[in-house]
Parts: structure tokens; sequence; C-alpha cells
């Protein structure tokens, strides 16, 4: 392909982490699309999802961006789409023979990359345990099952325009995929809305805010009528995390901290069995993983980092009834987050 040079962004799994330099989100170059309705194609699926399933989670990582911007984006079958996107496992396309194109590299490494306009293209590592849900590391499987719509979020930001983001609450700081950051920021909004301008949607919009909708129906203002109702400035609303049970202690420590648990029965004289199991958020742990956790009988200790966060409960007699439960988060979540 001839003209601009293109650049190509991508996303590594937090056990491959690597230094990347710390960007605008906005390209200088201001590479973008010149239409507002943009088109999208599937030219592959992953192993791990249905083909139904993908398609939920692309449309709702392009709904990311399309509440915050005057961008809308439809699926369609023809090949001159804008935005083409595929899974393709190892050496790819025209791989390879850019530094800025690289092959990708099995499991628990590179995950996904992108073109920025007007190549429009993603490419995600078909080798990867793709899910829908907070990316985790599954210890039976001994990999990260990783969010399929987080990853395409932090993509579809590149394919519009947008590079790396400095603000780590950025759904487009180099750090996002690590960190499991879902949703736009003020930065990825001011970025996008700089490349594409605040539109409002509906011919109703000035109608509805005489009404005094911006006050009262601020969240769907905020979406369809932003530069009538004044909030083409202002991000989307933070949702917050779930509180746990009150039968769950909750232990909040900084990152990198060393977190011990000890098993114990409910009933203190009750003979201590010769098996213990212990789950996070649901799924057993089968075995130590160097440098995250440390698995031995009744005793479990793990390293606090974005991925270890959740609840650890253990058992009694493999499937008995769960003894002990402890939710750890992380003191400053927003440390490094992008």
């Amino acid at each position: 392909m001839t003209g601009a040079v293109l650049q190509v962004f991508g996303a590594s799994a937090a056990s491959s982490r690597r230094h990347v330099s710390k960007r605008d989100a906005f390209d200088p170059l201001g590479r973008k699309w010149t239409h507002a309705n943009i088109s999208y194609r599937l030219e592959s699926f992953p192993d791990t999802l249905s083909a139904n399933a993908t398609r939920e989670a692309l449309g709702v990582a392009f709904s990311k961006w399309s509440d915050v911007s005057p961008l809308s984006f439809t699926e369609v079958r023809r090949r001159d789409a804008d935005i083409t996107i595929g899974f393709y496992a190892l050496n790819h396309s025209d791989c390879g023979s850019s530094p800025l194109h690289p092959c990708f590299d099995g499991v628990n490494g590179e995950l996904a990359h992108a073109f920025l306009p007007p190549r429009g293209e993603i490419h995600f590592d078909k080798d990867e345990l793709w899910i829908v849900g907070r990316s985790r590391f599954s210890w039976r499987r001994g990999a990260w099952l990783n969010d399929l719509v987080q990853v395409a979020a932090h993509e579809i930001g590149h394919a519009l325009g947008l590079r790396h983001s400095a603000d780590p609450r950025a759904l487009m700081h180099p750090n996002a995929t690590t960190t499991g950051q879902r949703d736009v920021g003020r930065d990825d909004v001011r970025a996008i809305r700089r490349l594409y301008g605040c539109v409002d949607k509906k011919r109703a919009c000035e109608r509805w805010a005489g009404s005094g909708l911006c006050e009262r129906r601020k969240r769907l203002m905020k979406k369809t009528c932003p530069r009538r109702c004044r909030l083409c400035s202002e991000p989307p609303e933070v949702v917050a995390t779930p509180t746990p049970p009150a039968s769950v202690r909750v232990k909040v420590v900084p990152r990198g901290k060393v977190v011990a648990f000890r098993c114990s029965p409910k009933n203190p004289k009750a003979r201590w069995p010769p098996k213990v199991s212990w789950y996070k958020d649901g799924e057993r742990i089968a075995a130590s993983v160097p440098g995250h956790i440390a698995l031995k009988g009744r005793d479990l200790r793990i390293v606090a980092n974005e991925f270890n966060e959740g609840v650890y409960t253990c058992r009694l007699g493999g499937r008995g009834p769960a003894a002990d439960s402890w939710s750890v988060r992380l003191r400053n979540p927003d440390r490094g987050r992008g």
C-alpha cells in the first residue's frame, strides 16, 4: 500500500509486559475516517467463542465509542468495509515484513494489534483463550483468559485514529489491557471528539432539552444530545464496584504485597480433613504459579495485582462446604490503570 506510513498498535498479555512510551491519545497527523457511519466486517472468528458471542462482544466494544462520539458502526458482509476484523494464528497477512506489524506468538503473548485509518484492520491472536467477561488467569489451563470486549474496545480506538494516552484512567492507556480498564475515560472522550466532533444524534434534541431532559435524563441526553445539553466534555458515569457479601472478609492491600490465607474449619473442634480445595471467583486453583500464587495445603499466598483481585474461598474435603472467603482489593486501583 502506498502513501502515508501506517502505524500499528498492539496489546500484550500481562505475562509478557513490556515498556511502551506514553503518547497523547490524539494522532498528531489527524488520520481519521471522513464519514461518521463506519462499516466493519468479520473475516474469521476465535475458537473459544461462537460467532454470535463474538459479534455481541464486538458490538459492545464499538458502542463504547458510539456512545461518546458522533460515530455509528454497522456490520456488513461486503469486502469494501472500512474496518476488517479477524482472528489469525502466528504468521498472518503481511506480518513480519514491517517492524510495525508483528506476527503473533501463540498463547500468553501479543493479543491483538490494529492499524490507523485509512487501512482499517484489527487482528486478534487466534491462539489466545478469548472470553466475554473480566480477563483472568486460568489456573486449570495455565493461560490467560482474555476479555474480547476490553481488548477490542482498545484496538477499535486505534482503528479510529487514536494513539496511546498518557492518562492512566484512559481506555487508550498502553497498560489498559493489563489492568482490565473496560470503559472510556475523560482523555478518551476528549481525543475522539477532537477528531470527530460532538454531534447531536436526534432532531428532537432541542425540544427534549427545552423540556428539562438535560437534567432529568442526563445519561440519555449525554448519549444523544451532548451538544445541546453542553455535555460534550463530560466523561461517562463511573460504575461503582459491587460490594462483596457481608460473609466475605475484605482485604484492601497495596499492589505487590504478598497476601497469605489459612483455611480453618467452622467448628474449631472438628477433625481437620485431609483435603482442602482453593477457588478464585468460583474457579478451582489447581497448582501454584511462580510469581503469582503459592498453594500448599491449607495455606495460600498470592501477590496482589490487578489480575489477582477477586474472591478466594477454601473448601473442606474437596466439594465440602466453604470454610473461609476473602475478597482481595487493591489500594489506589487507578495507579497504572489505562
